[in-house]
């Protein structure tokens, strides 16, 4: 049996997509690791729009295909060349959410192909008309896309501030009947007459949107990354149906690659965090009952240290860990952190990170962001390795993180992150933390750890804190 080129692109494009997330797994190779994968998806794009043949007749329609192809080419390089480092989660939940709309509209598209084929029999039931192999891969892309889409859209207003987490008695009671109502619909397209199936399934993607809404609406901030993780393996789920639906080998690896991927980041996540998925989908994490925990800072007395003196006790010290968080991002000072940890090296000081699995806004936002610094990717301490080093840390130094080293998650059983794994900084000899202001971080809850003998509080911006701190050592 003859293979055509087609098939050929397809599988190389296949190998490639697979290669290059082997390659993402280590910054070193994750650069060429994108490049290749993204030329595998321009060899399946081409090679779909050249060698693709229906009943022998080519694709056709190019005008069309270019222009929007060049449309999307053009706002995707422009939004992405423009992003900062701060705003990358909610650009991927965006991005996310493109993807998923698209896996909806090919398999909405899909549908209405069938659903016009059999006009001609409007009192025939669509069961007898279509098969259910093909029906199940149209509405289950369909749904999960259109849920992706919603979803990822509130996420990404979430992230960037411009919606807030609304929460209400009833809610998660509300949305199962939304979810019930979406399977209900799916399943009555299915039985009913073929000249108006379309009504019932297009209530079923409404539903879906809503659900989409619904269902991200009360998660809270600190349960953002698992969300986006989430969401992100329901479009690759949804790529895949739409890969079934034509048969395109390089759209259903693809799309089975991101769901599985995401699958088991988000499996992975939950764990970091200690907590099921269930709990993170129901429990409002972080949310407004989170904030309603957040106490006034002022009750409790916390103690400053000056510039000079963080540097001296930098300077002098044997061992330093780093712990970034979100304002180090915010601050856009990964490469003010890089250059103190070069000059503390330089004075023989031993300069590892502590990064913790959920730290920043998406799974390995830190990573990226000192990666883009050119910091050492073996100084990149994991949680279980660094908790093992801070007992031997003379200072560590905490930039802009909150929630992933508060000791309430290990000594409060009616914190709201009780729980969860988090950095034990508080083991270390000495912790000074860099934040703007005593503001809660993410989570809403108030961090003890400021209040500890140990703690010293250094305030301000985290990139000039830095610098000032890198200019008093050198006069050390």
């Amino acid at each position: 049996m003859s293979i055509s080129i087609l098939a050929i692109c397809y599988i190389i494009a296949s190998v490639t997509y697979i290669l290059g997330l082997k390659m993402l797994s280590h910054p070193a190779t994750a650069r060429k690791g994108n490049l290749i994968a993204a030329g595998g998806m321009t060899l399946a794009i081409a090679a779909t729009i050249f060698l693709y043949t229906n009943d022998g007749k080519p694709l056709g329609n190019f005008g069309w295909i270019f222009t929007a192809m060049t449309i999307g080419l053009v706002l995707g390089w422009l939004i992405a060349k423009k992003v900062k480092m701060t705003a990358m989660p909610e650009l991927v939940s965006f991005f996310n959410g493109m993807g998923g709309a698209c896996a909806a509209l090919i398999a909405i598209v899909e549908f209405d192909y069938m659903y016009r084929a059999n006009l001609n029999t409007p009192d025939v039931a669509f069961s007898s008309v279509a098969h259910f192999g093909h029906y199940l891969a149209i509405i289950a892309g369909s749904i999960i896309g259109s849920t992706s889409f919603s979803g990822s859209m509130i996420a990404w207003g979430k992230l960037n501030g411009s919606i807030k987490d609304v929460s209400f008695k009833g809610q998660h009671f509300l949305n199962l009947i939304v979810l019930v109502l979406v399977f209900g619909f799916a399943v009555y397209t299915w039985f009913s007459p073929a000249g108006h199936a379309n009504i019932p399934f297009f209530i079923t993607v409404f539903l879906a949107l809503v659900y989409g809404v619904a269902f991200v609406q009360p998660i809270g901030g600190a349960d953002m990354p698992v969300v986006i993780s989430l969401l992100n393996s329901f479009t690759g789920v949804a790529a895949a149906c739409d890969g079934f639906l034509y048969n395109n080998k390089a759209m259903l690896t693809g799309g089975i690659l991101v769901g599985a991927a995401g699958s088991l980041l988000t499996i992975l996540m939950c764990r970091a965090m200690n907590r099921s998925l269930k709990n993170v989908l129901i429990g409002s994490f972080g949310g407004t009952k989170a904030s309603a925990k957040a106490g006034p800072a002022t009750q409790k007395a916390i103690k400053e240290i000056s510039l000079s003196d963080a540097a001296m006790v930098l300077a002098y010290a044997k061992k330093v860990m780093i712990v970034p968080g979100y304002g180090l991002a915010v601050a856009q000072a990964q490469h003010s952190v890089h250059d103190l940890e070069k000059l503390l090296v330089e004075r023989g000081v031993d300069v590892r990170y502590a990064i913790h699995p959920v730290a920043g806004r998406m799974p390995g936002h830190m990573n990226v962001l000192l990666a883009e610094a050119d910091v050492d990717y073996d100084k990149l301490l994991e949680m279980e390795t660094a908790n093992d080093e801070f007992k031997t840390t003379d200072v560590v130094l905490v930039l802009g993180a909150n929630d992933v080293v508060n000791p309430a998650a290990k000594n409060d059983p009616g914190s709201p992150i009780y729980g969860m794994p988090v950095l034990n900084v508080e083991e270390a000899n000495m912790v000074i933390v860099n934040k703007r202001s005593m503001k809660p971080g993410y989570a809403g809850i108030e961090n003890e750890l400021f209040y500890s003998r140990k703690t010293s509080m250094l305030f301000g911006d985290a990139k000039k804190v830095l610098q000032e701190l890198i200019s008093q050592i050198k006069e050390i």
